[in-house]
C-alpha cells in the first residue's frame, strides 16, 4: 500500500473552507477511483495559521498514477483549494506502508 501526503496552510478564517472543500469535494471524488483506500484530512493551529495534511492511501504506484498523472509527485490542487489556501506544496510525497494497525 502507498501513502501519498500533501501539505498547505490556510488562514484561520478560511480554514474551516477548506476543510469543507476537502469533505464534501476531494473526498468524494477519491471514494470513486479504483486503487483509492481512503484518505484523511490532518488539521492544527500553527504560527496563527491552519496547517492541513491531507493523507490517502493507495493500492499501488499505479492507482496513484491513474489518480495524479504520470508524473506522481505534482500534487493535484482544486481551483477551490487555491481560492482558499494561503500557502500549499506544489508536490506531494509517497511512502510504502510498511506497518499498519487500526481498532
Amino acid at each position: 500500500m502507498i501513502a501519498r501526503t500533501w501539505r498547505g496552510t490556510a488562514t484561520v478564517a478560511n480554514a474551516d473552507a477548506y476543510a469543507r472543500h476537502f469533505r464534501d469535494n476531494v473526498a468524494p471524488q477519491l471514494q470513486t477511483l479504483a486503487g483509492n483506500r481512503g484518505a484523511f484530512l490532518l488539521r492544527r493551529e500553527a504560527a496563527g495559521r491552519t496547517e492541513f495534511v491531507a493523507l490517502t492511501f493507495w493500492n499501488s504506484r499505479e492507482a496513484v498514477r491513474a489518480f495524479a498523472g504520470d508524473d506522481i509527485g505534482k500534487a493535484h490542487i482544486e481551483p477551490q483549494a487555491r481560492a482558499v489556501l494561503a500557502e500549499f506544496d506544489e508536490h506531494a510525497d509517497h511512502y510504502e506502508v510498511a506497518f499498519s494497525f487500526s481498532s
